[in-house]
């Protein structure tokens, strides 16, 4: 069955930077675009950045434009988002799942928690 993983979440200090990782399996992910989402308390689930099946497009939401950046390793299987200039608005659980504007599949893994505070 189709999975994602989640890592890489932590507590960072405004400014700071982390990478997260998400391992897909249950289906050919070198053929699907991936995308990252994030959920913050109260609010509804909002895709953050995707990234075209070759790598070849990425985009972004506006919030994270320029401070975010995307990208894949078909080899592994993996969607990664590097994230830099945290601002404490960037605290939410984020997750990943396959598709561009919306996701794939309906199933979604634990998503990993981040934190920007002082």
């Amino acid at each position: 069955q189709v999975q994602f993983v989640e890592s890489g979440g932590g507590l960072v200090q405004p400014g700071g930077s982390l990478r997260l990782s998400c391992e897909a399996s249950g289906f050919t992910f070198r053929t699907y675009a991936m995308s990252w989402y994030r959920q913050a308390p109260g609010k509804e689930r909002e895709l953050v950045a995707s990234i075209t099946w070759v790598a070849s497009t990425t985009t972004y939401a506006g919030s994270v434009k320029g401070r975010f950046t995307i990208s894949r390793d078909n080899a592994k299987n993996t969607v990664y988002l590097q994230m830099n200039s945290l601002k404490p608005e960037d605290t939410a659980v984020y997750y990943c799942n396959a598709g561009n504007m919306r996701p794939s599949f309906s199933s979604w893994g634990q998503g990993t928690q981040v934190t920007v505070s002082s």
